[in-house]
């Protein structure tokens, strides 16, 4: 071949592939049947002659596993100028199909249903529609080239909705019609990164948010009732905007909306997006006050991601085609220092108070304070391992250890603000890293990525300190104490009484369990009497309880939640053991449970030797 006809050749297949990428995949929902959790899609693709492999998206972002729903994605079909083909599954990729593309076809189509989960499943494998909503995710409704970068491929995204439904999302619409959205083309990144929300009863919350880009929160439900926000809510959350603005500096999206889905028929959950977040709770949460705080801590914490997550993300977890594998040993950053700003600014917006956050970070510091799997997980291994842990059961999670790279971060987050504030007298604090790290120039969505190094760099120039060795020491430590050097710091410190602490008893009604963890060391549901977990080495354990055990009776008499607490009580200062009737699957014992230090709950008391800084963590800094 002559180089004259090999130049002609090489520039022939780079416009053939530059118009194949050009070329966007459109994609029509039919999601009129989502009351019977049963959404249609069809997928118009580019294609070249040969075999093509199609993918649905496995890795996807915010999960940090392989948890696309492949299982649910059913009655796939697909055809070349109006043909059938024939396709099979890579069998060593369950997440891909193959399929052989005749000559002449410059596409291919491809018609797909999803089976929403009717049952428990996590993040976009869970339960996402009901009789009057749905959120729709495009990554269970699409399929695409792996190995192609999702910033370069374009789609052009449609949904019809069922009768009188209206939608919210980030995704802008080009077109609206007759119970049919079409949305403005954008990457395959953002059309994943962006959840449609339809709902026969969706209301439309506007925030006062003048230094600010345009802020909603779209709040769907199962009745208009449900849908009425208190007097303060907006100003609540408009300072919520405000705090973020002045902790970051600059703001990395052009609009966000909150997809707020308030139904108890759905999976429960937070997950962030850079222009949104995908929020889920009971349908009562806007009309109980411990659901509002509870609801408070989770919009806050998925905002923080747009800047924590989404514009500055670990490089490992990047997966620029969402089929290359994620890496996830750096999530005490990217979850964990979110969970610590997620509080920190529900504080400083009023949406806790101080007295409600120091009761968040007493409770966590308690609960791995006696943690024994602490002494053979270090917490570094809770974030390399959050794929498998994320769908851990419940039952000895206290010494498998869960998702722990969340809360207990925030025992290491709040420790550096009070290094930094001692290395620089008060001069500096994380708020400065924090500005550094995440902040200037705002604009339109991006990703920054950043490394182990960076954070470490990062840090050094606001306090220089050897953060290194610090960070690691907390990352790989199998001490069975949990490292509080934040609160002592601080100016407080952890002691229990007998008074209940407000984030432990919201949490337990929100679990629907009775909480023991601090006295006996167990918790158990209130429906039926079932122990959920127990800790090794705390009186239930020793006694001989386990998870899956159903607590019959207490000294004698039915067990209730009262019953228990009144046993623990009159326990105190004695010497006979609390009896417990526990049923194990078809036999019967009762347990000794030898505890004689009455209802024991965490708490922070000012330790007045030491200049208290925690106030100005959570005091408001936009005013």
């Amino acid at each position: 071949m002559s180089l004259r006809k090999f130049v002609m050749l090489v520039l022939a297949l780079l416009l053939a592939s530059t118009v194949f990428a050009a070329t966007p995949i459109r994609v029509l929902v039919d999601a009129t049947d989502a009351p019977r959790n049963v959404f249609r899609s069809h997928i118009t693709l580019p294609a070249h002659e040969g075999m093509t492999r199609l993918a649905v998206a496995k890795w996807i972002p915010g999960e940090h596993g392989p948890t696309g729903p492949v299982t649910d994605v059913v009655d796939v079909r697909i055809t070349a100028n109006g043909a059938p083909l024939t396709w099979r599954r890579d069998p060593l990729e369950m997440f891909v199909v193959e399929t052989n593309v005749p000559a002449k076809a410059s596409t291919i189509d491809v018609d797909l249903t999803y089976l929403a989960p009717t049952a428990s499943g996590q993040f976009t494998a869970g339960q996402s529609s009901t009789a009057n909503l749905a959120v729709m995710s495009w990554n269970t409704l699409l399929v695409f080239t792996p190995g192609t970068p999702a910033d370069d491929v374009t789609v052009e995204g449609a949904i019809r909705m069922p009768e009188g439904w209206t939608w919210a999302s980030p995704l802008l619409a080009a077109n609206e019609a007759n119970g049919r959205v079409d949305f403005q083309p954008a990457s395959l990144t953002t059309y994943v990164d962006s959840p449609v929300l339809i709902s026969r009863f969706l209301k439309k919350v506007t925030l006062d948010t003048p230094n600010a880009p345009p802020h909603r929160i779209n709040i769907a439900s199962e009745s208009n009732a449900a849908l009425i926000t208190p007097p303060n809510f907006v100003a609540d959350y408009s300072r919520l905007v405000a705090e973020a603005g002045s902790l970051f500096g600059a703001y990395h999206f052009r609009k966000y909306d909150w997809l707020l889905t308030l139904s108890d028929h759905v999976a429960h959950f937070g997950l962030e997006h850079h222009e949104a977040s995908d929020d889920r709770m009971a349908e009562a949460t806007l009309s109980k006050e411990n659901l509002r705080r509870r609801l408070g801590g989770l919009l806050s914490h998925e905002y923080v991601h747009s800047w924590n997550g989404k514009f500055r993300r670990p490089a490992g977890l990047l997966s620029a085609d969402y089929m290359t594998p994620m890496q996830g040993e750096m999530l005490w950053v990217y979850e964990g220092l979110t969970q610590y700003l997620g509080e920190v600014l529900a504080a400083r917006s009023g949406l806790w108070t101080p007295e409600y956050y120091r009761e968040s970070v007493a409770r966590i510091a308690a609960t791995f304070d006696q943690q024994p799997g602490r002494t053979w997980r270090p917490l570094a291994d809770t974030a390399v391992a959050a794929q498998l842990l994320y769908a851990a059961p419940e039952a000895w999670s206290s010494l498998r250890r869960s998702t722990d790279f969340y809360d207990e971060s925030v025992l290491l987050w709040l420790e550096v603000d009070s290094i930094i504030r001692a290395k620089t007298n008060g001069k500096a604090t994380l708020d400065d890293f924090v500005k550094r790290f995440h902040g200037a120039p705002g604009g339109k969505p991006e990703v920054k990525p950043y490394t182990f190094d960076d954070v470490v760099n990062a840090l050094n120039a606001v306090a220089p300190y050897d953060w290194r060795t610090h960070l690691n020491e907390r990352l790989w430590s199998t001490s069975p104490r949990a490292p509080i050097g934040g609160i002592t710091g601080h100016g407080w410190r952890l002691v229990y009484d007998e008074t209940p602490n407000a984030v432990a008893s919201d949490d337990a009604e929100m679990r629907e369990q009775q909480d023991a963890t601090f006295t006996l060391g167990m918790t158990i549901k209130n429906a039926d009497g079932s122990i959920v977990d127990v800790t090794p080495g705390l009186p239930a354990a020793s006694a001989g309880l386990a998870p899956g055990m159903k607590v019959v009776a207490v000294n004698g008499r039915r067990w209730t939640r009262e019953v228990l607490d009144a046993a623990i009580r009159e326990a105190k200062g004695g010497n006979a053991p609390i009896e417990i009737i526990a049923e194990n699957n078809d036999f019967f014992r009762t347990y000794a449970v030898n505890y004689h230090e009455g209802m024991r709950y965490p708490h922070l008391v000012r330790d007045e030797k030491t200049p208290d800084t925690l106030g100005d963590v959570v005091r408001a800094h936009s005013r």
